[in-house]
């Protein structure tokens, strides 16, 4: 998804983070009457790998540009029958399988310890069921995201522990997307894009680049679809506890914060903890 129909008053802001550079510049713009932006999350060209994104300047990016809602739009491999080629899967959960990634915008000094028992925002979650439901996507909400490492895909035995564990997609990037967006009281929600079945399904080896490129194609125009009514029906206000998810988080003494680690978090403790300076 590198453009979005119905989307005006494009410009592109890209922008540094107190972590780095984020994958790409951020397209903003409009679209039914709402403001928003877009990341390229692997940059245009698919340049970066899932184990080399920066995921905590592309959440941190999203923050100053003022979004409070994330809509993760995904492809992934089904690790069940019934989440077939073409459906889209809004989950609930996610299973950690990575090794080598940062997630969370803590530590040199502040200690935080955010509830992450229900890691999807349920209202978000809601809006884009009805979203998919309105436009004819099908669209089937809960289950479990299991996030693998990559970049290489599963091997067989790993597919069939995965089912065997009961999950129900598997991808690479989407749970320190999440982690980091409640971290920074930002809504989170997955659009995993089921593109084909994981190499446990008996007919994995017929499936052919060209069959993968077609579910591709479609699943970016269904995308563009359930993206654009779901921001026509998003509430002005949110409802959830997304936005105070750092309440009751930081367990550090702020006295105790390093200056230095105040001044790079302030923008996402700031609400909570006292920054001097600039």
């Amino acid at each position: 998804m590198y453009s979005m129909p119905g989307l005006s008053r494009v410009r592109e802001i890209k922008l540094k983070t107190p972590f780095g550079t984020p994958s790409d510049a951020y397209v903003c713009g409009t679209l039914e009457g709402r403001k928003v932006a877009f990341l390229a999350r692997h940059g245009r060209g698919h340049r970066i790998s899932p184990s080399e994104l920066n995921f905590r300047a592309n959440i941190h990016g999203f923050k100053q540009l003022g979004v409070a809602r994330i809509v993760s739009v995904s492809a992934v491999g089904s690790l069940k029958e019934e989440h077939k080629p073409l459906d889209f899967v809004i989950p609930d959960q996610f299973f950690d399988r990575t090794r080598h990634r940062i997630d969370t915008f803590f530590g040199g000094g502040v200690v935080a310890h955010i509830a992450f028992a229900d890691p999807v925002c349920g209202e978000l979650a809601g809006v884009v069921e009805a979203a998919c439901e309105k436009v004819g996507v099908t669209g089937r909400h809960g289950g479990a995201y299991l996030c693998m490492e990559g970049p290489q895909f599963s091997t067989r035995a790993e597919s069939n522990v995965y089912r065997e564990l009961g999950m129900d997609v598997i991808g690479m990037t989407n749970l320190q997307e999440a982690k980091l967006a409640r971290e920074a009281e930002l809504c989170y929600v997955t659009v995993a894009m089921v593109t084909d079945y994981d190499c446990w399904h008996p007919h994995h080896d017929s499936v052919t680049v060209d069959q993968i490129l077609s579910v591709l194609s479609k699943n970016a125009e269904n995308a563009s679809k359930v993206v654009r009514q779901a921001v026509a029906t998003m509430p002005q206000e949110r409802s959830c506890k997304c936005g105070s998810a750092l309440a009751h988080a930081i367990l550090t003494d702020h006295k105790q914060i390093p200056v230095a680690t105040k001044k790079k978090l302030k923008l996402i403790i700031g609400k909570y903890v006292k920054v001097s300076g600039r």
